[in-house]
């Protein structure tokens, strides 16, 4: 029987109350039925992140892995996803239940991560090859969509900016609101990882770097750039935003006017989701990555 790590089912409680901890009560039990059922066997410790919990196995002669997830909604896109891209780019899914998320995917290197990767710049450069591959498949039918999900955004901006503590914050909320709101008559058809970032890009053996962990959705690409915008910028942040910025949207082929308008749609998807948590100011980093890119928007 499997032991579910601590830092694990303290993560499930925290992000998801009762119903996580009601997951990771069934963890061991659930391991155990899927092992049996595809034939599997544990050859190392678990692995996890704070939304799934990871058993590297082998089937007959292959190395796999095992992922238990909760079923929600950005979960239960991901066998989709992984079909559509039918591992162009992405890990390959080997198996599925539908009834409770349970996948089985081919082994990559979880411990060469791209954000191992010295060279920043390289690493942005194959995150966008990345983002160009798996953003140009259409969306198969059935996946949440960015046009719903920005109509969401768009009505539930107003109430959150009265929640702000700075009105200078909530001006900014309200902006980043009516970018979308300029945008949202066209939302895409695209298939989109939505949190593609250095971490979730590990090396591989038939591809150098393949991606993973895609919580998906239909929408356009613009939506998809802000986690690779973010991560290690370091000195030199604006300039170094910028670039990427430019870089991304030549690689994808975007208009960067809306490219744009659709990364500040991820602020503020961010920002609301801080306010529903309690949050009363801006997360200081987003607020001036939303602000440096604002100067792209014409």
């Amino acid at each position: 029987m499997i032991q579910v790590p601590e830092e694990f089912a303290r993560a499930q409680a925290a992000h998801n109350g009762a119903a996580g901890r009601a997951f990771v009560a069934a963890l061991p039990g659930r391991a155990e039925e899927f092992l049996d059922r595809w034939g599997l066997r544990v050859t190392g410790p678990p692995m996890h992140g704070a939304a799934s919990l990871v058993l590297p196995v082998v089937r007959g002669c292959d190395p796999a892995v095992l992922k238990l997830q909760l079923l929600d909604e950005e979960t239960e896109g991901e066998p989709a996803a992984l079909r559509a891209w039918a591992g162009g780019g992405a890990v390959r899914l080997l198996g599925h239940d539908p009834a409770t998320g349970t996948v089985l995917l081919e082994r990559l290197d979880a411990g060469r991560p791209l954000s191992r990767l010295p060279d920043r710049r390289r690493a942005v450069g194959i995150l966008a090859d990345l983002l160009a591959r798996l953003t140009a498949a259409p969306a198969p039918p059935g996946l949440r969509t960015l046009g719903g999900v920005a109509a969401r955004m768009v009505a539930g901006a107003p109430a959150a900016a009265v929640r702000l503590r700075y009105a200078g914050e909530a001006a900014l909320l309200r902006d980043w609101a009516a970018a979308v709101r300029d945008v949202a008559d066209e939302p895409g058809d695209r298939l989109l990882h939505w949190d593609l970032h250095e971490g979730n890009v590990l090396a591989a053996v038939r591809e150098p770097w393949l991606a993973i962990d895609p919580k998906p959705l239909a929408g356009d690409p613009g939506f998809d750039l802000l986690p690779a915008l973010r991560g290690r910028t370091g000195e030199g942040e604006r300039a170094e935003v910028l670039r990427r910025f430019d870089l991304l949207t030549e690689r994808l082929g975007l208009d960067r006017g809306r490219a744009v308008a659709w990364t500040l749609g991820r602020v503020l998807q961010n920002a609301l989701w801080d306010i529903e948590d309690g949050a009363r100011v801006l997360d200081a980093g987003q607020v001036a990555l939303a602000v440096t890119l604002s100067a792209r928007r014409t």
